[in-house]
């Protein structure tokens, strides 16, 4: 993986501010540890920073090729995981190619198909293509929206990077808030909206979205969604098409110059990629695979076991570790370590985030990538194959809303007196109903089917997005590519159709899933019980955060005092944090969370010097 960087101006000579490019690629070194480079000319001033993953020599960047009198220039962030398959069309087209790597297949691939050339690639994936003679750039991002990319267009300027924290290098890019940036924290944080950049004038590529831009146009569009369709095939061989799509998913990221490794819960979805990977690597490369856990200071003495988070995932590593015969590493972090760790969670979220869910996932990559730069990881099972409780929820599958931001009024009621005039429900009420208006039904789909259906597309628009966002800033803060092959599209489109009557078979969460995946794990692993990602118990962490937001708001100046209700957040500070069990956001956002969620709102604030119009 890696970072990219460019500024376009069709009106001035950018030779003459060279130097505005550099600080932009610097701020994405953590993305690109191992390399870099530059592309100059008039009209566009491109960066690269680059982690080596595949053909050390084959794949710098920023990389050109020329075809009659055209020049093509990439600066490319991702991974493609169908490059031979499409390296060999092009060769059939007549092309040739110096290198082994995925940036030479995505470079050509453009060249010979334009736009088109999205259709075939497998990945995840960020990039830009600058053609010289006609002066256009080509910006494009994977299908579900895994790697990032954002832009901004200022006096002239067009300007993108990986990170917004690289934009606001740019002289002319201002850290501004406007009425809307506050709408989206308060209302949907630490979820954004679609191709919602938070600060004005910022935006990101939308998943599954191109932009074409000329001198005289900019044109967006979506090139992949979902389709509703039909689904046709009896129960048996949706096992068996589920089995292969998983597996092939899992076996196609495996492909690396570098180590590789996984991260192991004991759960079905990591669980399932550890066991398919061990038997890969063991068969293919006679090697034994790295499987890599994460757990807190004394979390066994303090566990509280719930029904969303009803078992340690302890025991369940060990078992599956053994099964799989994986050399596995037990990584725990100390609790001052995480609260310490709420700082540059924020830093590399560039947005307040899931407090130690960040924090801690952002302290677990830093100790995998001592030996490690290439991770899998089981994240999107949850929303593909229906592993949340409102998805079982009679409620929540027939609530006119997002169910995982129930609470507007608790979020309402902890605004201060300046921003109580904020319309936060309206405002998620807003893009609730313009997100379900994409959504296409079959006439037959009676209100059950509909509700689980707008759920399915609500959790891969919103949900799962976030959740990605989170593992790609914190892996990548550390220079950790996190694969996650049950976001192949090719899985999402076939699973968006299968009826909830066999993705819910025998009536276990996840049940498709948990037949299609038998013949890799032990039975007790198929049928445990979802468990989450988890988090510390322990009532230092606790004390800690309400230390850290009192020393906060102590400070006569700090930014979040404006913003919010300081008697409550007082209030809740004197008292047992675990008492406040309203989540913020999802399940595992309660009391310790949201405390977490209000220090990084000012450490973001602080770190990037907002200026909030009106305030």
């Amino acid at each position: 993986m890696c970072g990219i960087t460019g500024i376009i101006n069709y009106h001035d000579n950018l030779i003459q501010e060279i130097e505005t490019i550099h600080p932009m690629t610097d701020a994405l070194i953590h993305r690109g540890p191992d390399a870099f480079g530059y592309y100059y000319n008039e009209k566009v001033l491109l960066g690269h920073r680059r982690l080596i993953v595949i053909d050390p020599t084959g794949g710098i960047q920023p990389m050109t090729y020329k075809k009659e009198i055209y020049e093509y220039t990439l600066v490319y962030n991702g991974e493609l995981y169908n490059t031979d398959e499409v390296r060999k069309l092009l060769i059939q087209k007549g092309y040739d190619f110096s290198s082994h790597c995925d940036t030479e297949v995505v470079l050509k691939a453009y060249v010979e198909w334009g736009e088109d050339s999205l259709q075939y690639l497998n990945g995840i994936y960020a990039f830009a293509i600058w053609e010289n003679r006609t002066k256009t750039l080509f910006l494009a991002r994977d299908r579900i929206g895994v790697k990032p990319l954002f832009y901004t267009q200022v006096n002239g300027y067009f300007i993108f990077a990986s990170e917004i924290k690289a934009l606001l290098e740019h002289p002319l890019v201002e850290p501004v808030f406007n009425e809307t940036s506050l709408l989206e924290l308060f209302s949907l944080g630490p979820s954004r909206v679609n191709g919602s950049g938070l600060f004005k004038n910022i935006y990101e590529v939308k998943p599954a979205e191109f932009i074409y831009l000329t001198e005289k146009k900019c044109v967006k569009k979506i090139y992949w969604r979902p389709i509703t369709g039909e689904h046709t095939e009896n129960k048996s061989s949706t096992i068996e098409r589920i089995s292969f799509l998983v597996e092939d998913a899992i076996k196609s990221q495996l492909i690396s110059d570098v180590p590789i490794c996984t991260f192991l819960s004991g759960g079905l979805d990591s669980s399932a990629i550890s066991s398919i990977a061990s038997k890969y690597l063991f068969e293919n490369k006679g090697d034994f695979l790295t499987t890599y856990s994460v757990d807190y200071e004394e979390n066994d003495l303090y566990f509280a076991g719930d029904t969303f988070q009803p078992s340690n995932d302890n025991m369940w590593v060990s078992r599956v570790s053994k099964y799989i015969n994986s050399n596995h590493h037990r990584i725990e972090l100390g609790i001052d370590e995480l609260a310490n760790a709420l700082w540059d969670a924020t830093r590399a979220n560039d947005y307040p985030g899931m407090a130690d869910i960040d924090s801690s996932l952002l302290l677990f990559c830093n100790k995998v990538k001592k030996k490690h730069t290439v991770a899998l990881s089981g994240e999107c099972a949850d929303e593909i194959f229906g592993g949340y409780p409102w998805y079982r929820n009679f409620t929540d599958i027939h609530y006119d809303g997002f169910p995982w931001i129930k609470h507007m009024d608790v979020r309402k009621s902890f605004l201060s007196e300046g921003l109580a005039k904020l319309k936060i429900n309206e405002f998620a009420n807003s893009e609730y109903k313009k997100s379900i208006q994409e959504i296409e039904y079959l006439d037959h789909e009676d209100s059950y089917d509909r509700g689980i259906r707008r759920l399915t597309y609500l959790n891969y628009k919103w949900f799962m997005v976030t959740l990605l966002t989170r593992k790609d800033r914190m892996s990548m803060y550390n220079g950790l590519e996190v694969r996650v092959p049950y976001a192949d599209h090719r899985i999402i489109e076939y699973a968006y159709n299968i009826p909830w009557s066999i993705k819910y078979m025998d009536n276990i969460e996840k049940g498709l899933l948990r037949a299609a995946l038998k013949e890799h794990l032990p039975s007790e692993v198929i049928s445990r019980k979802k468990s989450p990602y988890p988090k510390t118990y322990h009532p230092k962490y606790n004390t800690l955060l309400c230390q850290l937001l009192k020393s906060i708001l102590d400070k006569p100046h700090a930014p979040i005092k404006g913003l919010i209700n300081i008697n409550k957040v007082n209030n809740l500070l004197n008292n047992d944090l675990n008492a406040f069990q309203t989540p913020w956001f999802g399940q595992l956002m309660k009391g310790p969370q949201f405390v977490a969620y209000l220090i990084q709102l000012n450490y973001f604030l602080e770190m990037h010097c907002v200026d909030i119009e009106g305030l």
